[in-house]
């Protein structure tokens, strides 16, 4: 009982899923974490469909007052929309967001034209290097993927923990509360 209930402060994972976590686990408390977690996603995944219509605008405000963002985070009812967790969530996003800079919500969408000028840059570093045209080829998709991660909401290293995306941050959530979330929109200005 002790293990089950310091898994579920760590995770926030009810008790029945921290419960058969360990039980798959075999008692070991990092795998038992990590299926957590990938039941988590699962659970995002199965989710991702439904509608998202309700949700919260926020905003975060640098102490410095010379930069602030505003996120819209949906969910599927006014009820997960007025949960404090929901409300934290959409305040560390909002301050994420501030932090790092994002340019999209998510990899895919980050436009082929901007791409196309980043591939001319990397092509120009690598014309001296004397490699071979299929090793360059690996070398300038391993550079997009980067890219599209870096500048993307969704794939960036989440600020207060650099260990999971904000991804993966969204989907324990979801995990957790039940209900689909997405980042709808946000603005982010900065003087």
């Amino acid at each position: 009982m002790e293990q089950i209930k310091n898994l579920r402060e760590k995770t926030g994972a009810g008790i029945v899923d921290v419960k058969k976590a360990i039980e798959d686990a075999k008692g070991d408390e990092p795998k038992a974490i990590e299926l957590l977690r990938k039941r988590g996603q699962e659970k995002a995944g199965k989710k991702a469909g439904r509608s998202a219509s309700e949700g919260v605008v926020v905003s975060y405000i640098h102490p410095n007052h010379r930069v602030g963002t505003i996120v819209k985070l949906l969910c599927e009812t006014d009820f997960v929309a007025r949960n404090e967790e929901f409300q934290i969530l959409a305040q560390d996003i909002a301050m994420h967001i501030t932090a790092m800079q994002p340019q999209y919500t998510k990899a895919e969408e980050v436009s082929v034209e901007i791409v196309e000028k980043e591939k001319e840059i990397w092509m120009e570093q690598l014309k001296n290097e004397n490699k071979k045209p299929e090793i360059i080829t690996k070398i300038i998709e391993g550079k997009e993927k980067k890219f599209r991660e870096e500048i993307s909401l969704l794939t960036q290293a989440f600020v207060k923990n650099p260990d999971k995306t904000v991804g993966e941050l969204i989907s324990e959530k979801i995990g957790k509360i039940g209900e689909n979330i997405q980042v709808g929109e946000f603005y982010r200005l900065e003087l």
